[in-house]
């Protein structure tokens, strides 16, 4: 690819330009985490101890996306080689949740701000592992601006406002979310001054006692106490016992490229699946955007999903056939029943949870030790659930069936299928891209769309992140389309049989590092619906 084939913003138009350093790079979705990860790189510390930092920055300074009471998947990459690391820290049910035990409860359904929506938090675990095996800095130093800007106060930044607007009907039922996030039960104001000191608390724990600050001891003994009070199922040993693990990384080729992705319970593997069936298509010579190319896209979108909410669950508890989601055979297959002229009409196997809200972080260091990581509460608040501890709680659990027939039914210590997926491009043996996007189950999709338009369409990597978006919703099969989809295009996908949403919410959000092995140098995007950036020095 030459200079002149690179598709990027008009600079007469409003948007971001690519940010291009030498030595080290980080891009986070809020830019105080930023910053703290580049002050790591600094510091000494690797892309590893950088993301860790940036995370439990981001857990106080955008805290309806993420916190320590969420899931983390992450791949790492030492030297940028492809002998790629992958750690799930998705949390488990407790031992005592079986549809059994819910049908004697009473519980058809599992409810957002129920306890039963609650899955014993694995992002703690991720990290002091991950940390521990590849960490350089002190873990203690590396949550020490997180605790400052937790006690001493930090200025609320205009998409986490904007995120703390759309959810205050729900936050206001629980009071101890309520007086954190709330002022006089309204949303306060972007440029407010909050402070976080229980957290900050509990973060200082973690800090001087690491993993077992967070599943032994007071913070343990809170989280329980609450999800007790509240109905759940929820023990000490439950948490005493969470632990995640490390595991084996998937992958597909695509034109050039590797793509891996972590493996189930994570919906990598359908980002995956996705990616074999865009590469039987024809590159469309009109970019993008267009109403065939559009179509296509939903379409694999609404086979690919259906798939995933049929197959994808916990290892530990059901076999996944790879080979057989993966094969290309498999890609063609659900190929041939698209039909290219006309939308199709499907109904999903059952009833899934609407997209909502995460935290994607890439780093990569002077030494090219690589790292793509993504933690979340799942929804914007998770539960709704916070801890006399300050610690919000993850809604995760909505994410099982209750069928006792399905393989993703809860079951004890099961990770319900979870949609969070950090990416990674390799080609000759190293690393080139570091990717990730945010936004729940829109993943997969954000996933082929980023990789098809910076990889087919040759968007630069902030390009490939800013044109329009749009995203089947699984619930009620119509299309959400971002309101800078132009309109004639919407009309011709509308004639197709699509049910369109125009809408100005956002879809989703994402980060991207690059890394030129021949130039030595890092070239970076940070998605402009976030409140984020990019930094490298």
């Amino acid at each position: 690819m030459t200079c002149v084939d690179i598709k990027r913003r008009p600079l007469n138009q409003a948007g971001r330009s690519p940010v291009h350093a030498l030595n080290a790079m980080a891009s986070t979705s809020h830019i105080s985490a930023t910053q703290v990860a580049i002050d790591v790189l600094k510091a000494g510390g690797n892309a590893l101890d950088a993301s860790i930092a940036a995370c439990a920055m981001q857990c106080v300074v955008e805290p309806e996306s993420t916190g320590i009471g969420g899931d983390c998947f992450v791949l790492y990459a030492p030297k940028g080689g492809d002998n790629l690391i992958a750690y799930n820290g998705s949390g488990r049910a407790p031992a005592a949740a079986t549809p059994a035990a819910f049908k004697q409860l009473g519980i058809t359904d599992i409810e957002r701000g129920s306890a039963h929506s609650v899955v014993v938090p694995g992002a703690v675990d991720a990290w002091c592992q991950l940390h521990q095996d590849h960490g350089k800095m002190p873990f203690a130093e590396l949550l020490q601006p997180a605790i400052a800007m937790a006690r001493n106060g930090y200025a609320l930044s205009q998409r986490v406002q904007f995120d703390i607007t759309q959810q205050v009907d729900f936050i206001a039922q629980f009071p101890i979310t309520a007086a954190l996030f709330l002022d006089a039960g309204q949303p306060p104001a972007i440029g407010s001054v909050r402070t976080l000191p229980a957290l900050a608390d509990a973060l200082e724990l973690i800090a001087a006692e690491g993993r077992d600050g967070f599943y032994r001891g007071d913070l343990a003994a809170d989280m329980v106490e609450e999800l007790s009070g509240r109905g759940g199922l929820h023990t000490l040993d439950d948490f005493a016992n969470a632990v995640g693990n490390y595991v084996t990384p998937i992958h597909t080729d695509y034109r050039d490229y590797r793509i891996h992705q972590c493996p189930p319970n994570g919906q990598g593997v359908i980002a995956l699946l996705m990616m074999n069936m865009l590469r039987e298509l024809p590159i469309d010579p009109d970019g993008p955007l267009t109403v065939s190319r559009m179509h296509f896209e939903i379409e694999i979108c609404r086979l690919a999903y259906a798939v995933r909410d049929a197959w994808v669950a916990d290892p530990e508890h059901v076999s996944v056939d790879y080979d057989r989601l993966l094969s290309s055979e498999f890609a063609v297959e659900l190929l041939d029943k698209i039909d290219p002229l006309q939308a199709t009409e499907r109904s999903m196997d059952f009833p899934t949870p609407k997209h909502k809200d995460t935290v994607y972080i890439t780093v990569v260091d002077k030494d090219r030790n690589a790292c793509s990581f993504i933690n979340t509460l799942f929804y914007s608040f998770g539960s709704g659930i916070t801890t006399r501890s300050g610690i919000t709680l993850t809604n995760r659990a909505m994410a099982f069936s209750l069928d006792p027939a399905h393989p993703n039914v809860i079951a004890p210590n099961k990770r319900p299928m979870n949609t969070i997926i950090p990416g990674m491009l390799t080609q000759q043996g190293r690393v080139t891209h570091c990717f990730g996007v945010m936004g729940g189950h829109y993943q997969a999709m954000g996933q082929q769309q980023f990789l098809s338009r910076h990889i087919d369409f040759n968007h630069d990597i902030q390009y490939a992140q800013d044109i329009p978006r749009f995203m089947l919703d699984l619930d009620t099969h119509h299309v959400d389309v971002e309101s800078g989809v132009d309109a004639r295009l919407c009309a011709g996908l509308r004639a197709m049989g699509h049910n369109l949403e125009v809408s100005d919410l956002p879809i989703g959000g994402s980060q991207a590092i690059q890394i030129d092995w021949q130039q030595g140098v890092l070239t970076g995007g940070s998605d402009p619906r976030k409140d984020g950036g990019v930094l490298g020095y």
